[in-house]
């Protein structure tokens, strides 16, 4: 998106406008209350908005945003002002993709808005003139913020979607042991099928294709979209293309009677299963990769996924009722453990520190290398009492862990901040929370957890 391009358009517009523009700003601002007012009655009259505007918290935050928004609209007169506008209906759009709003409910909101604005300007004192220049401008402006929210929307839930559904062949792949043994084993029951078939003569319009195979059609439909781009993945397939078209070939050639056994296919057939089978299995080694989806020095997930997870828990909480806590921890004066013992060192202290986190939270809890020394943890169906009392369990269960350090023995202590969903559908507002709570934390010294109130 060409934020200079869209700034000059924004600008040409009130330029073409420039004599009623002062009337909207008027406008605006002495009815900014009765504004928002009157959007939100009629939103909460739509059954499709209960679930966004159901929060108390959340009517009162957006009513005031919402009259702080009509404002700038129409005050935007100057470049660098229009440029702040243009980035801030972009930053709502991201939000709107983030907490999963429906683009056709900000399109309605937008239209009882503009609705609402040419009602007060037929009721104002303008001539007709002023009063359908001053309209034009105000849907037309309402249109572009629209228009650029959608395209930010529209890029930040494509990411969204993309990293969901990485996040779901991620999951997918947690049992790669087992699915690679189904997988193999199928392959076995096609090359035997086929064999056997070959062996006793049967016509080779009942020859199996290895494309509608069991493994044939679980490579064709999901493995390679889950490998797509890899080498391995092109080269299994153009051998699923080949044998199949190599069987199409031998029918073509059949004329009814029975055949000599093609024992050069039949060779050529094993050899090429062979290479998929090892093509596979590396396949299968890529997939462990810990990039893929986890933090390749502490194995704990990486960032990548945190907005999934983040977002499926706001979900689940609005859906279930139940809270759930977020852990960021850092570790205290780590520079000074790469400063002193090298950064091989610290490399190890991040290793034993995301084992302990591991190991003493809940299979259903999330664990993530933040980034640097952070770590944040994801603590599920919790309330916010007992999350503090996780934290300061895994800030005293480091704290009394012995640190073998090339060599030696050392002390190291986490600073860790909390904080509890509460029911606000924007998941980065609880990690704002947690990162201030974090902050006091160290600011107050250090060696400690706090928990920000909501």
């Amino acid at each position: 998106m060409n934020e200079e391009l869209l700034t000059q358009e924004w600008q040409a517009l009130i330029r073409q406008y420039s004599d009623v523009l002062p009337v909207l700003q008027a406008l605006a601002e002495s009815h900014r209350v009765d504004l928002a007012r009157n959007f939100y009655d009629h939103m909460l009259e739509n059954p499709d908005s209960s679930p966004y505007l159901s929060h108390e918290q959340v009517r009162t935050q957006l009513s005031s945003s919402l009259q702080r928004w009509v404002v700038s609209v129409f005050a935007a007169q100057r470049a660098e002002q229009v440029l702040e506008c243009i980035e801030m209906q972009q930053h709502v759009g991201k939000v709107h993709a983030r907490i999963e709003v429906p683009v056709s409910l900000v399109l309605r909101g937008a239209r009882q808005l503009k609705s609402h604005l040419s009602r007060l300007l037929l009721e104002s004192e303008l001539d007709a003139q002023l009063q359908h220049a001053a309209t034009r401008l105000a849907c037309q402006l309402i249109d572009l913020t629209m228009e650029i929210m959608s395209q930010a929307y529209s890029a930040s839930h494509d990411r969204n979607s993309r990293a969901e559904e990485a996040y779901r062949l991620f999951s997918v792949s947690q049992n790669l042991g087992a699915e690679k043994e189904r997988q193999r084993g199928a392959l076995l029951d096609w090359e035997n099928q086929l064999m056997f078939a070959l062996a006793t003569g049967q016509q080779a319009s009942y020859l199996p294709r290895l494309g509608d195979s069991e493994f044939g059609l679980w490579f064709r439909h999901k493995a390679s979209h889950a490998f797509q781009g890899s080498p391995e993945s092109t080269s299994i397939l153009a051998y699923i293309r080949g044998i199949d078209s190599q069987l199409e070939a031998l029918r073509a050639r059949e004329a009814g009677e029975r055949q000599e056994l093609p024992i050069d296919l039949l060779r050529q057939t094993r050899e090429q299963t062979k290479s998929i089978r090892f093509l596979l299995d590396s396949l299968f080694e890529q997939a462990n990769d810990l990039e893929a989806g986890r933090d390749a020095l502490t194995h704990l997930l990486n960032r990548k996924f945190l907005p999934v997870v983040m977002s499926k828990e706001v979900l689940y909480s609005r859906q279930s009722g139940h809270g759930f806590a977020v852990l960021l921890i850092d570790v205290d004066h780590f520079k000074q453990i790469n400063d002193t013992y090298g950064h091989e060192a610290g490399d190890l202290a991040l290793q034993q520190i995301a084992s302990l986190l591991t190991s003493n939270t809940r299979g259903g809890d999330y664990a993530f290398r933040h980034g640097g020394e952070e770590f944040l943890l994801v603590l599920v169906d919790i309330e916010a009492g007992r999350a503090l009392q996780v934290a300061e369990g895994l800030r005293q269960r480091i704290a009394s862990e012995p640190f073998r350090i090339g060599g030696q023995t050392l002390q190291l202590t986490v600073s860790i901040g909390v904080a509890v969903h509460d029911g606000h559908p924007d998941y980065q507002r609880l990690l704002r929370r947690a990162d201030q709570a974090l902050y006091q934390a160290k600011r107050d010294g250090r060696n400690r957890s706090i928990l920000l109130a909501s």
